[in-house]
Protein backbone atom coordinates (compact mmCIF):
# COMPACT_ATOMS: atom_id res chain seq x y z
CA UNK A 1 0.00 0.00 0.00
CA UNK A 2 1.13 3.80 -0.61
CA UNK A 3 2.38 5.50 2.08
CA UNK A 4 0.07 7.83 2.99
CA UNK A 5 1.17 10.95 5.57
CA UNK A 6 -1.00 14.01 6.63
CA UNK A 7 2.14 15.99 6.28
CA UNK A 8 3.09 18.42 3.01
CA UNK A 9 6.68 19.02 2.19
CA UNK A 10 7.59 22.16 1.29
CA UNK A 11 9.20 23.39 -2.16
CA UNK A 12 12.51 24.13 -0.79
CA UNK A 13 13.57 21.06 1.31
CA UNK A 14 16.81 20.59 -0.58
CA UNK A 15 17.74 24.37 0.56
CA UNK A 16 17.74 22.38 4.23
CA UNK A 17 20.71 20.81 3.09
CA UNK A 18 22.63 23.92 3.04
CA UNK A 19 21.88 25.78 6.74
CA UNK A 20 20.99 24.47 10.00
CA UNK A 21 18.44 27.13 10.10
CA UNK A 22 14.79 25.91 10.45
CA UNK A 23 13.29 26.35 6.81
CA UNK A 24 11.30 24.55 5.24
CA UNK A 25 9.67 22.27 7.63
CA UNK A 26 6.63 21.65 5.72
CA UNK A 27 3.01 21.51 7.49
CA UNK A 28 0.42 18.84 8.54
CA UNK A 29 -2.90 21.29 7.69
CA UNK A 30 -2.18 24.07 9.41
CA UNK A 31 0.14 23.10 11.14
CA UNK A 32 3.99 22.12 11.84
CA UNK A 33 4.34 18.29 11.16
CA UNK A 34 5.06 16.61 14.69
CA UNK A 35 8.66 15.83 13.89
CA UNK A 36 9.38 19.37 13.81
CA UNK A 37 7.88 20.47 16.76
CA UNK A 38 9.94 17.84 18.61
CA UNK A 39 13.13 18.64 16.81
CA UNK A 40 12.08 22.62 18.16
CA UNK A 41 11.54 21.65 21.78
CA UNK A 42 14.49 19.44 21.85
CA UNK A 43 16.34 22.59 20.45
CA UNK A 44 15.04 24.62 23.06
CA UNK A 45 15.96 22.41 25.83
CA UNK A 46 19.22 22.39 24.73
CA UNK A 47 19.92 25.53 24.54
CA UNK A 48 18.25 26.03 28.34
CA UNK A 49 20.54 23.29 29.39
CA UNK A 50 23.08 25.17 27.57
CA UNK A 51 22.60 28.17 30.15
CA UNK A 52 22.36 26.68 33.58
CA UNK A 53 25.34 24.13 33.30
CA UNK A 54 27.83 24.69 35.88
CA UNK A 55 31.52 25.91 34.07
CA UNK A 56 33.77 22.81 34.97
CA UNK A 57 36.33 24.94 35.70
CA UNK A 58 38.79 22.70 37.35
CA UNK A 59 39.09 20.51 34.28
CA UNK A 60 40.04 23.41 32.17
CA UNK A 61 42.54 24.42 34.73
CA UNK A 62 44.01 21.09 34.86
CA UNK A 63 44.30 20.60 31.23
CA UNK A 64 45.74 24.30 31.05
CA UNK A 65 48.53 23.41 33.32
CA UNK A 66 49.35 20.45 31.95
CA UNK A 67 50.32 22.11 28.94
CA UNK A 68 52.52 24.34 31.17
CA UNK A 69 50.21 27.48 31.82
CA UNK A 70 49.44 29.15 34.98
CA UNK A 71 45.96 30.16 35.93
CA UNK A 72 43.62 32.37 38.39
CA UNK A 73 40.67 31.36 39.57
CA UNK A 74 38.38 34.61 39.84
CA UNK A 75 34.61 35.20 40.33
CA UNK A 76 32.12 37.86 38.91
CA UNK A 77 30.12 40.05 41.39
CA UNK A 78 27.21 38.17 40.53
CA UNK A 79 27.23 35.32 43.29
CA UNK A 80 25.19 32.88 41.70
CA UNK A 81 23.51 32.04 37.80
CA UNK A 82 20.19 33.44 39.30
CA UNK A 83 21.55 36.69 39.68
CA UNK A 84 23.97 36.63 36.68
CA UNK A 85 21.21 36.61 34.59
CA UNK A 86 19.13 38.92 36.48
CA UNK A 87 21.61 41.49 36.54
CA UNK A 88 24.02 41.60 33.84
CA UNK A 89 26.06 44.88 35.26
CA UNK A 90 27.33 42.75 38.09
CA UNK A 91 29.09 40.11 35.51
CA UNK A 92 30.59 43.24 33.96
CA UNK A 93 32.78 43.35 37.31
CA UNK A 94 35.00 41.32 40.11
CA UNK A 95 34.01 40.62 43.30
CA UNK A 96 36.34 42.24 46.19
CA UNK A 97 37.91 38.89 46.59
CA UNK A 98 38.94 38.38 43.25
CA UNK A 99 39.81 42.00 42.69
CA UNK A 100 42.26 41.83 45.85
CA UNK A 101 43.78 38.43 44.04
CA UNK A 102 44.47 39.88 41.51
CA UNK A 103 46.42 42.90 42.81
CA UNK A 104 48.21 40.55 45.60
CA UNK A 105 49.42 38.75 42.34
CA UNK A 106 50.56 41.94 41.12
CA UNK A 107 52.85 42.94 43.97
CA UNK A 108 53.96 39.76 44.23
CA UNK A 109 55.28 38.40 40.51
CA UNK A 110 54.88 41.90 38.16
CA UNK A 111 52.25 42.95 35.32
CA UNK A 112 52.44 45.11 32.32
CA UNK A 113 51.88 41.95 30.25
CA UNK A 114 51.66 41.98 26.31
CA UNK A 115 48.37 39.70 26.45
CA UNK A 116 46.21 38.59 29.29
CA UNK A 117 43.86 35.64 27.92
CA UNK A 118 40.20 35.59 30.16
CA UNK A 119 37.84 32.44 29.99
CA UNK A 120 34.38 33.46 31.09
CA UNK A 121 31.24 30.63 31.14
CA UNK A 122 28.93 33.73 30.18
CA UNK A 123 25.92 32.08 28.77
CA UNK A 124 27.04 29.04 27.47
CA UNK A 125 29.97 26.97 29.68
CA UNK A 126 29.03 24.28 27.18
CA UNK A 127 30.94 26.23 24.27
CA UNK A 128 33.94 26.50 26.61
CA UNK A 129 34.01 23.36 27.55
CA UNK A 130 33.82 21.85 23.96
CA UNK A 131 36.37 24.86 22.24
CA UNK A 132 38.30 26.63 24.46
CA UNK A 133 41.16 24.35 24.76
CA UNK A 134 41.83 23.39 21.06
CA UNK A 135 41.43 26.67 20.40
CA UNK A 136 43.92 28.47 22.78
CA UNK A 137 46.49 25.63 21.58
CA UNK A 138 46.48 27.46 18.13
CA UNK A 139 46.54 30.52 19.43
CA UNK A 140 49.37 30.33 22.15
CA UNK A 141 51.75 28.31 19.49
CA UNK A 142 51.08 32.08 17.55
CA UNK A 143 51.26 34.36 20.43
CA UNK A 144 54.65 32.65 21.21
CA UNK A 145 55.97 33.02 18.21
CA UNK A 146 55.39 36.50 17.94
CA UNK A 147 57.13 36.80 21.12
CA UNK A 148 54.37 38.70 23.55
CA UNK A 149 54.26 37.94 27.22
CA UNK A 150 51.36 36.14 28.55
CA UNK A 151 49.41 36.69 31.82
CA UNK A 152 48.11 34.21 33.49
CA UNK A 153 45.23 32.63 32.25
CA UNK A 154 42.27 34.11 34.16
CA UNK A 155 38.64 31.94 34.40
CA UNK A 156 36.10 33.65 35.72
CA UNK A 157 33.27 32.32 37.06
CA UNK A 158 29.79 34.36 36.14
CA UNK A 159 31.55 36.34 33.92
CA UNK A 160 30.37 38.48 30.93
CA UNK A 161 32.51 39.94 28.19
CA UNK A 162 33.39 43.61 30.15
CA UNK A 163 35.09 42.01 33.17
CA UNK A 164 37.95 40.97 30.99
CA UNK A 165 38.26 45.12 31.04
CA UNK A 166 39.11 44.95 34.90
CA UNK A 167 41.17 41.89 34.64
CA UNK A 168 43.31 43.64 31.75
CA UNK A 169 43.77 46.83 33.99
CA UNK A 170 44.61 45.32 37.29
CA UNK A 171 47.60 42.92 35.29
CA UNK A 172 48.52 46.45 33.33
CA UNK A 173 48.12 43.88 30.21
CA UNK A 174 48.45 45.93 26.48
CA UNK A 175 45.60 43.80 25.48
CA UNK A 176 42.89 41.47 26.34
CA UNK A 177 41.14 38.56 24.92
CA UNK A 178 37.76 37.04 26.64
CA UNK A 179 36.94 33.52 25.31
CA UNK A 180 33.13 33.37 26.57
CA UNK A 181 30.28 31.59 25.75
CA UNK A 182 27.57 33.37 23.76
CA UNK A 183 24.16 33.07 23.85
CA UNK A 184 22.81 29.57 22.45
CA UNK A 185 20.45 29.72 19.71
CA UNK A 186 18.09 26.58 18.54
CA UNK A 187 20.88 25.54 16.18
CA UNK A 188 23.92 26.45 18.12
CA UNK A 189 24.00 25.46 21.57
CA UNK A 190 27.56 25.85 21.91
CA UNK A 191 29.14 28.64 20.09
CA UNK A 192 32.25 30.60 21.45
CA UNK A 193 32.75 33.77 21.00
CA UNK A 194 35.92 36.26 21.37
CA UNK A 195 36.42 39.81 22.39
CA UNK A 196 39.45 41.98 21.50
CA UNK A 197 40.34 45.08 23.54
CA UNK A 198 43.25 47.08 23.19
CA UNK A 199 44.26 49.41 26.21
CA UNK A 200 41.70 47.56 28.61
CA UNK A 201 40.54 49.27 31.35
CA UNK A 202 37.25 49.72 33.40
CA UNK A 203 34.43 51.40 31.74
CA UNK A 204 35.05 50.56 27.66
CA UNK A 205 32.03 49.88 25.69
CA UNK A 206 31.50 47.58 22.64
CA UNK A 207 32.64 50.17 20.82
CA UNK A 208 36.25 49.79 21.64
CA UNK A 209 36.18 45.75 21.06
CA UNK A 210 36.63 43.48 18.19
CA UNK A 211 34.37 40.47 18.08
CA UNK A 212 34.77 36.74 16.49
CA UNK A 213 31.90 35.02 17.09
CA UNK A 214 30.81 31.27 16.34
CA UNK A 215 33.89 29.28 16.79
CA UNK A 216 33.00 25.75 16.86
CA UNK A 217 33.61 23.13 14.84
CA UNK A 218 29.96 23.96 12.84
CA UNK A 219 30.95 27.34 12.03
CA UNK A 220 34.03 29.25 12.11
CA UNK A 221 37.21 27.00 12.62
CA UNK A 222 39.56 27.32 15.36
CA UNK A 223 42.11 27.65 12.49
CA UNK A 224 40.14 30.36 11.18
CA UNK A 225 39.65 31.98 14.45
CA UNK A 226 43.33 32.21 15.56
CA UNK A 227 44.09 33.64 12.32
CA UNK A 228 41.57 36.48 12.35
CA UNK A 229 42.73 37.07 15.76
CA UNK A 230 46.21 37.32 15.23
CA UNK A 231 45.51 39.35 12.60
CA UNK A 232 43.36 41.96 14.97
CA UNK A 233 45.87 41.80 17.86
CA UNK A 234 48.89 42.83 15.36
CA UNK A 235 47.54 45.54 14.05
CA UNK A 236 46.41 46.70 17.15
CA UNK A 237 50.15 46.74 18.22
CA UNK A 238 50.75 48.34 15.41
CA UNK A 239 47.72 50.84 15.77
CA UNK A 240 47.46 51.39 19.34
CA UNK A 241 43.85 50.90 19.18
CA UNK A 242 40.64 47.98 18.64
CA UNK A 243 37.09 48.63 18.19
CA UNK A 244 35.56 49.95 15.08
CA UNK A 245 38.57 51.86 13.94
CA UNK A 246 40.41 48.45 13.61
CA UNK A 247 38.24 46.44 10.71
CA UNK A 248 39.44 42.75 10.10
CA UNK A 249 41.25 43.41 6.50
CA UNK A 250 42.70 40.02 6.85
CA UNK A 251 44.07 38.33 4.05
CA UNK A 252 42.67 34.95 3.77
CA UNK A 253 44.11 32.42 1.84
CA UNK A 254 41.95 30.69 -0.56
CA UNK A 255 41.94 27.58 -3.21
CA UNK A 256 40.97 29.87 -6.33
CA UNK A 257 44.38 31.55 -5.73
CA UNK A 258 46.50 29.66 -3.72
CA UNK A 259 47.33 33.32 -2.20
CA UNK A 260 46.54 36.06 -0.07
CA UNK A 261 42.82 37.28 -0.34
CA UNK A 262 39.69 38.35 1.19
CA UNK A 263 36.88 36.19 0.63
CA UNK A 264 34.27 39.20 1.84
CA UNK A 265 35.47 41.14 -1.25
CA UNK A 266 35.54 40.58 -4.71
CA UNK A 267 39.38 39.79 -6.72
CA UNK A 268 38.88 43.74 -8.08
CA UNK A 269 37.59 45.41 -5.14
Amino acid sequence: MPDHTPATENPWQQLRQLTPARIALGRAGTSLPTRAQLDFQFAHAQARDAVHLPFDHAELREELHALGHSTLLLHSAASDRHTYLQRPDLGRRLDEASAAHLDEHVKQHGGGDDLAIVIADGLSSLAVSRHSLPFLQRLLEQVTAEGWSLAPITLVEQGRVAVADEVGERLGAKMTVILIGERPGLSSPDSLGLYFTWAPRIGLNDAYRNCISNVRLEGLSYGMATFRLMYLMREACRRQLSGVDLKDEAQVPTLENQGPGNFLLPDNA
